[in-house]
């Protein structure tokens, strides 16, 4: 699709301007987008939410003989043997129903029902009725199995939350606040570190943080990261999560553990220059490891989304934080040839995997426009950035014949998996990631 004139005229402007410092777009002598630019942006984001998250997921994915959400997609969508039932993907998918309950009055009574789904086979199932907790997975039949151990991860634990919290939003139906409140108060009872704050990520069933066990000198691996270790990536999420529930629950010690997190993600979590270390001990010390360019974009956005929350504005010290997150992986994590982020590589090198996921795509797209929202005026690189990245979701990460994203492609955009859906892949980060940009582009537009 071609873009506008004027669009590929800040293209030119920014490539000859590339090795200067950012200039505003009246320094280029170039006008900044007008409104019909963003709002025939808008229209092709908002189709690829419907053809490309909502439509291919729903109602498919409603598994109606075992509850619950079936995640296993081949490329033309065919289910695929089910992996079982992952807590971050049952509650990302009720998130995902609940958030099209909201948004879309005209499907609202087709949606309503999957939310009630979600939340019955979380509460009936995924629940532990003897300990407390959510599983971190089951089998199809709800059944306990070894590849997911009877523990709680406090990264799945952090999804049902978000998920019940949306369905409550959603639905107003008080059994899925109820459930919230109840994983919210078991986390912070078992997992919560009284001395050093933040949370023990790995719980055995009766909610106990399992310690690592190893020979000296190596790491135990847990189910997602070193075991024994407080990370980067459960963190974020839990930032996410209590930010989900405190909307429709403002509880006063909620809003304390919020506040707490949003304090460690941002000054012991993200460092400068703009950079997140992903693993650390118990007193947060870091230990070494890569930087995540799409954690680094999507935590721009989860810790404005949580100041916004608490404090009507984002501090001076998030505003910064969260700029600088952006700034470094535009410098370090972006495909100057192709468009798009790298999946990860040194602080200050070279990216060490050039391939490129879905999430981070979608999570860059949000990012970047949000920067363009608080600075365009002063800086057009990130609207520039933003057409890039976007050229690159339509172009490659998105199956223009059978629809939905590519989990995984080669930097300049050959796909390296088919399958459209796994108990990893769902709908969540594009649904949310076009939401947000179909939205904020449409302010900037000047229209609600």
């Amino acid at each position: 699709m071609q873009i506008p004139h004027i669009l590929s005229a800040i293209f030119l402007a920014a490539s000859v301007c590339a090795a200067q410092a950012p200039a505003a777009f009246s320094t280029l002598g170039v006008p900044p987008p007008a409104q019909a630019d963003y709002l025939k942006l808008a229209a092709e984001v908002d189709s690829a939410l419907n053809a490309d998250v909502i439509d291919v997921w729903f109602p498919r994915s409603v598994d109606h003989e075992h509850g619950g959400f079936h995640t296993h997609f081949t490329r033309d969508w065919r289910w695929a043997p089910g992996d079982g039932k992952f807590s971050v993907m049952q509650g990302r998918m009720t998130w995902v129903a609940a958030q099209i309950a909201m948004r879309d009055s005209q499907r609202k009574s087709e949606f309503l029902p999957i939310v009630q789904q979600g939340v019955s086979y979380l509460e009936n199932v995924m629940w532990d009725k003897q300990d407390g907790g959510f599983f971190w997975g089951l089998d199809d039949d709800g059944h306990i199995t070894p590849a997911f151990t009877d523990g709680k991860h406090l990264y799945g634990i952090s999804f049902c939350i978000y998920g019940l919290a949306a369905a409550y939003e959603a639905t107003g139906d008080p059994e899925a606040l109820a459930l919230a409140k109840k994983a919210y108060r078991w986390t912070d009872r078992h997992a919560h570190d009284s001395v050093h704050g933040g949370y023990h990520e790995w719980l055995a069933r009766d909610g106990t943080p399992v310690q690592p066990h190893a020979p000296s000198g190596q790491v135990a691996a847990g189910p997602i990261g070193p075991l024994g270790f407080k990370s980067m990536n459960t963190h974020i999420h839990l930032l996410e999560a209590f930010t989900g529930l405190y909307k429709v629950w403002p509880n006063p010690a909620l809003r304390a553990r919020l506040e707490e997190m949003l304090a460690i993600v941002r000054d012991k979590i993200c460092v400068e220059p703009g950079a997140m270390n992903l693993f650390f001990t118990a007193d947060w010390h870091a230990i070494p490891d890569l930087d995540s360019y799409g954690h680094d974009v999507e935590t721009a956005y989860l810790l404005l989304e949580t100041d916004e929350l608490l404090h009507r504005k984002a501090s001076p010290r998030t505003e910064r934080m969260a700029r600088m997150l952006v700034e470094h992986a535009l410098a370090y994590g972006w495909d100057a040839t192709n468009g798009g982020f790298f999946q990860d590589g040194p602080t200050a090198g070279k990216p060490a995997n050039t391939q490129k996921e879905w999430w981070v795509q979608v999570e860059g797209l949000n990012a970047l426009l949000i920067m363009h929202q608080r600075y365009g005026r002063q800086d057009p690189v990130y609207f520039q950035r933003f057409l890039e990245q976007w050229n690159f979701i339509k172009n490659h990460t998105i199956d223009a014949e059978y629809h939905g994203l590519y989990n995984l492609t080669q930097a300049d955009g050959t796909p390296i998996t088919q399958d459209k859906g796994s108990i990893w892949k769902g709908g969540y980060h594009d649904g949310r990631a076009f939401w947000n940009v179909t939205e904020r582009l449409r302010k900037l537009a000047g229209e609600k």
